[in-house]
């Protein structure tokens, strides 16, 4: 049937290299929304701005800042509150984590300050990184030998996502999908009681408060689950997508009030999958591009 092999991309904007990570900054850095996408040993960090916004962009209008040397592949990528366009000195502060179970923060002026601190730890492939959102912490007491940055949260695939107080690096709570393989995780910033996370074909999602087992969980696709999103604008809009199949990944947009999925998009094979800040809109990366999906809300 020709309605479920989805809609195609609203915009494109192509890229170098395979994309494998890709994220926009869901924190209020300057007036363009800034966008990362990662790959085979590089993270690229850029602004992104569209004709929703600006009447003088076509479409999209991707700009690059700066393109980061990554040890190796980048498998998921966290952008931190601290990230600042507007004011100097610019700062651009993002968290990695690849193969070989390392958390990477990687922060840099634009200029000439460029700085990689590795952190060790993890027993399990670490598939999510996000950064506590609460605007209380992101006043950051820099010293020589710590930043304050509050919480972390790290979903492991063996079924668990635990939150890490990021100054002791001491574990405060953990919470257990009951199954695995937990193949993507996300805390909702517009209600931080809420955790989502897609592990085998279903959805799943927390309230933090009452259990560390999941409150609902649902099938969302045929096969294998890969990532989980929820909006940064509404925090009943959430996105999943299927494991890349030979040709295509399929995207779906839920609403929690909805049983049906409220969008289904289609990309030539997808890998990550992020929403815009403010706008209704949703990007996935691939093989030599970026492709986004303006939703209705």
């Amino acid at each position: 049937i020709m309605e479920d092999s989805g809609r195609g991309a609203s915009y494109t904007v192509p890229c170098d290299d395979y994309v494998h990570v890709v994220e926009f900054s869901p924190f209020d850095s300057g007036s363009a929304a800034l966008l990362a996408y990662g790959g085979n040993q590089y993270v690229v960090v850029g602004t992104c701005r569209f004709q929703e916004e600006d009447m003088e962009v076509e479409g999209v209008e991707f700009t690059t800042l700066r393109v980061f040397h990554h040890a190796l592949r980048v498998d998921c990528l966290a952008w931190s509150p601290e990230s600042r366009l507007d004011k100097l000195p610019q700062l651009i502060r993002f968290c990695t984590a690849a193969a070989d179970r390392k958390v990477r923060l990687l922060t840099s002026d634009l200029q000439n300050q460029h700085e990689v601190k590795v952190m060790e730890g993890h027993t399990s492939y670490i598939n999510h990184l996000v950064f506590e959102p609460t605007e209380g912490k992101q006043i950051a007491s820099v010293s020589d030998d710590h930043t304050s940055l509050g919480s972390l949260m790290v979903a492991e695939k063996k079924g668990t996502i635990r939150f890490y107080d990021l100054v002791t690096q001491q574990a405060i709570l953990s919470l257990d999908c009951g199954q695995s393989p937990l193949m993507s995780a996300d805390w909702c910033l517009t209600n931080t009681i809420k955790v989502g996370a897609v592990t085998g074909s279903d959805w799943v999602i927390w309230d933090i408060t009452r259990s560390s087992y999941p409150q609902e969980k649902r099938p969302a696709h045929v096969e294998r689950a890969g990532n989980f999103r929820w909006s940064r604008v509404n925090e009943n809009l959430f996105s999943t997508t299927g494991c890349p199949g030979k040709i295509s990944s399929q995207l779906l947009v839920h609403h929690l009030g909805h049983p049906q999925p409220v969008m289904i998009g289609s990309a030539t094979v997808g890998a990550g999958l992020s929403w815009h800040r403010s706008l209704p809109l949703c990007v996935i990366g691939g093989d030599r591009k970026l492709s986004f999906w303006m939703t209705e809300m």
